[in-house]
């Protein structure tokens, strides 16, 4: 099975940004930890701060691989071209996001992702990966 977690703009940063709200590990790090975790699977990670970055990479992969996870960080709640990107592949894409949406600013409330998605995990910090995984592994 062939996985791709995508994190958007400014999770390159985690381990340094704001570790009370995504805490202390950079996700290079926890990364290998679920590369151990799930050896017998095929991961793969794709970051970037740039919103057709991401585009071409769900392109590149969303008919290929088994999966895609995606936090798209703050294009989240902005990036229709993101959500057109998600619909129009064959590979089914479940959002991820560290923090609880739900609990934070108003404006992080709405996601324009999530109609395209399988589903949402919001608010179980790095774990939501894992449990990400763990879905689509049972399906």
């Amino acid at each position: 099975m062939k996985i791709l977690i995508i994190n958007g703009p400014n999770l390159n940063l985690l381990g340094k940004r704001e570790p009370e709200i995504y805490g202390s590990t950079s996700f290079e790090d926890y990364f290998e930890t679920l590369k151990t975790k799930f050896s017998d699977l095929e991961l793969y990670y794709f970051q970037s701060n740039i919103e057709g970055e991401i585009i071409d990479k769900i392109h590149e992969v969303g008919f290929d691989f088994d999966a895609i996870l995606i936090n798209a960080g703050g294009y989240t709640h902005t990036s229709v071209a993101i959500s057109d990107a998600i619909a129009g592949v064959t590979t089914p894409v479940l959002e991820v996001h560290i923090s609880n949406i739900y609990k934070r600013e108003e404006f992080r409330h709405k996601s324009i992702i999530t109609k395209e998605c399988v589903g949402m995990i919001s608010g179980l910090g790095l774990k939501g990966y894992e449990l990400g995984i763990q879905f689509f592994l049972n399906q």
